[in-house]
């Protein structure tokens, strides 16, 4: 296994701790969590470039590293719903939940019928990165609000802070929820004949 696909598959170990310290509460659980994920989100960046920079790029890692993006991005959308964080958490994890067994059933369709292995689109990585930072986001508000309340600030400050990150973090989840949509679509349509092929 080459480096590139041995950071896919420590991405893919570390999402079920970033989940467990997620939901686990416990002193800087939310500092915690944010630093795993953020870790987990450095080797998304780095093994792509890795593998195009060394010419290691494999269909093993082509359909690997999607799908641990969406393992990552998904645990930690399970998580906000266990925690109530981000309006709508339900709803933004159908549609996040919906996109991705859309695409990877294109994705098993294409390579056991047709023998190709479909890489991420650009829509798709954008996706991904928006819900990256939405997700950094809603960890860094989630935790500075407790840092205020441990400081001693007043409960009403407390709370107006609170107000306002919850709604910027709930915009920002619907927008990566749009953008799921939207390079869901796309997908489709790109992948078309894989849909339609009859025997």
């Amino acid at each position: 296994m080459n480096l590139p696909n041995k950071l896919t598959v420590l991405r893919i170990i570390l999402t079920p701790i970033f989940m467990l310290t997620l939901v686990w509460e416990f002193p800087f659980h939310y500092l915690v969590s944010l630093l795993i994920f953020i870790a987990a989100s450095i080797t998304d960046l780095l093994d792509g470039k890795i593998a195009r920079s060394r010419g290691l790029v494999t269909d093993f890692g082509k359909f690997l590293d999607p799908l641990a993006d969406k393992m990552l991005t998904t645990a930690a959308f399970l998580g906000f719903i266990a925690l109530g964080i981000g309006h709508g958490a339900v709803w933004i994890a159908f549609i996040v939940l919906f996109r991705e067994f859309m695409v990877s059933s294109i994705r098993l369709i294409a390579s056991t019928s047709g023998g190709k292995v479909i890489a991420a689109n650009i829509w798709g990585k954008l996706k991904t990165v928006f819900q990256m930072t939405a997700i950094i986001f809603a960890l860094t508000a989630k935790q500075f609000t407790e840092i205020l309340a441990l400081v001693g600030v007043r409960e009403d400050m407390v709370a107006v802070f609170s107000t306002v990150l919850g709604i910027a973090t709930s915009v920002l989840l619907w927008i990566s929820a749009v953008l799921c949509v939207i390079s869901g679509v796309i997908y489709l349509l790109d992948n078309k004949d894989f849909v339609s092929q009859t025997k």
